[in-house]
């Protein structure tokens, strides 16, 4: 039997369609703060942890199809991201390549606060700019 060169077939890029909103919720891609785990194993335990520390913030279990034996924690605020942890570059042994969820919410903590320094900053200038 004789084959020709091509073992298997490109798949055409599909075209994005619009999105309406509702679809951009249940996918992860609306606007505002929120934190993204892009996880191949088990990531409740990380997701139950933010919650617990930051209950307004909504965290999102894999918007995409997952790279594989990956783990990501990034923190997005409309197109502006914070990785928070990455195991993507970690191990052997696999154990490194996942996170303690204390580990992850003292960085979102971290994140969340140099986010409100610069807020601060402006505040306190304005406020000190006004007062003279």
């Amino acid at each position: 039997v004789r084959r020709s060169g091509r073992r298997g077939r490109k798949r055409k890029a599909e075209a994005e369609e619009q999105q309406t909103p509702a679809e951009k919720k249940e996918r992860g891609e609306e606007e505002g703060k929120r934190v993204v785990i892009e996880h191949w194993d088990n990531a409740e335990e990380v997701k139950s942890a933010l919650l617990a520390a930051c209950p307004a913030l909504p965290v999102i279990l894999n918007p995409e199809k997952p790279r594989k034996k990956s783990f990501e924690i990034t923190l997005m605020d409309g197109d502006k991201e914070t990785c928070l942890w990455t195991g993507i570059k970690k191990g052997p042994p696999a154990r490194l390549k996942f996170p303690q969820p204390d580990v992850v919410v003292a960085a979102l903590q971290e994140a969340l606060k140099a986010e409100q320094m610069p807020k601060f900053v402006k505040a306190v200038a304005h406020k000190t700019s006004t007062t003279d």
